[in-house]
């Protein structure tokens, strides 16, 4: 029988090849067995980390966005308890230590979810009080006896002192041709976004004088703000608060919003009360009650009966909703108003009978 020859053409094929697909073997790298990408969470559930090794390692560590969690002997899983995460997507990522050094880092991610039912509150109207109807309400804050306000409108903005007992303006800085949306009062300044424009700007307290306008190095929509004395807190229109040093106003890290539905959007204008954030649910009569340590909504209320569109002066009108929350420290005190409202109303909350569990 004749042999048949391979053309040596084809054997360097064929070698070329093969080294390929070793190269392609030496090459793997470890992967995630569990959590797979995308899975599913409740906060306080417990999560297995393994992954599977392409090689002995001395040892793999354990990260959940950065912080550092649990040390594993290779291959072997390790529980994780999610009760101190935060909402939302996090990274889980797992550096994999061989002769004393890092070697490989791998990632994959979950979403943590909240199953807390949100405790319903019930609130009790305890004062009314004047309230400017020029004033397309953004953000609003009470400070020795004193509201401050943002009013919005492109070309008709501005930030205001407002004398309760009157609802009268008694200081005024038009904010030329932006858009005016949240503010907080840090310190003896007062700081505000705009809503499109991506600029922030500082004023003096005392004066309302601009003081400087400036650009963030990120670009996203200006909603509400809020502060604790130690941090800012800034929403956008999305589920995400985003935390603000509040010397310097650069962005520090951000919380997701969830509730036992899932992620809750159009937050709008924020107060920090007594350890948590209450925001404005935009084109809603519906306050929800923030942890700002991990997104879960805590507790929640509905003013729809407070002042009903056909109660109002500026009735039927698209946009006139309910926006803005004040809290007063001192004495104790909650307010709230809307848009083009003329009217602001002190509240006070209290548990429905159905839900009297903690608040907290």
């Amino acid at each position: 029988m004749r042999l048949k020859l391979i053309p040596l053409s084809l054997i360097a094929i064929l070698t070329l090849s093969y080294c390929k697909n070793d190269k392609k073997i030496t090459e793997e790298t470890s992967a995630f067995v569990s959590p797979q990408a995308g899975k599913t969470i409740n906060l306080g559930d417990t999560v297995n980390l393994q992954v599977k090794l392409t090689d002995k390692a001395d040892s793999v560590v354990y990260y959940a966005d950065g912080e550092r969690l649990l040390n594993a002997a290779g291959e072997k899983a390790v529980s994780m308890q999610t009760g101190d995460l935060q909402l939302g997507i996090k990274a889980i990522t797992a550096k994999i230590y061989r002769n004393g050094s890092e070697q490989e880092e791998i990632s994959t991610n979950i979403v943590v979810k909240s199953q807390l039912v949100p405790q319903k509150l019930n609130y009790t109207l305890v004062q009314e009080f004047k309230h400017d109807t020029s004033s397309y309400t953004q953000g609003l804050e009470f400070h020795n006896g004193f509201f401050y306000e943002s009013d919005g409108y492109a070309g008709e903005s501005s930030i205001r002192k407002v004398d309760p007992a009157t609802g009268k303006v008694i200081q005024l800085t038009p904010v030329d041709k932006f858009f005016a949306e949240g503010l907080t009062i840090v310190g003896d300044k007062i700081l505000m976004l705009t809503y499109t424009e991506n600029v922030m700007m500082e004023y003096d307290l005392k004066t309302l004088k601009l003081l400087r306008q400036w650009t963030p190095p990120y670009n996203r929509q200006g909603w509400g703000l809020c502060n604790d004395g130690k941090k800012i807190y800034n929403s956008n229109g999305s589920n995400t608060i985003f935390i603000l040093n509040k010397d310097t106003y650069m962005q520090e890290s951000y919380i997701e919003v969830y509730d036992n539905n899932g992620p809750v959007h159009e937050l709008n204008e924020l107060e920090y009360i007594d350890g948590r954030i209450y925001a404005n649910i935009y084109d809603s009569t519906r306050i929800v009650i923030i942890n700002p340590a991990n997104g879960q909504v805590t507790a929640e209320f509905d003013l729809a009966d407070l002042y009903p569109d056909a109660s109002r002066a500026m009735k039927d009108i698209d946009g006139y909703v309910l926006n803005g929350i004040a809290w007063d420290s001192s004495d104790k005190r909650l307010f709230v108003t809307g848009k083009k409202w003329d009217k602001l109303f002190q509240i006070k909350l209290s548990p429905q009978a159905s839900t009297l569990h903690s608040l907290y």
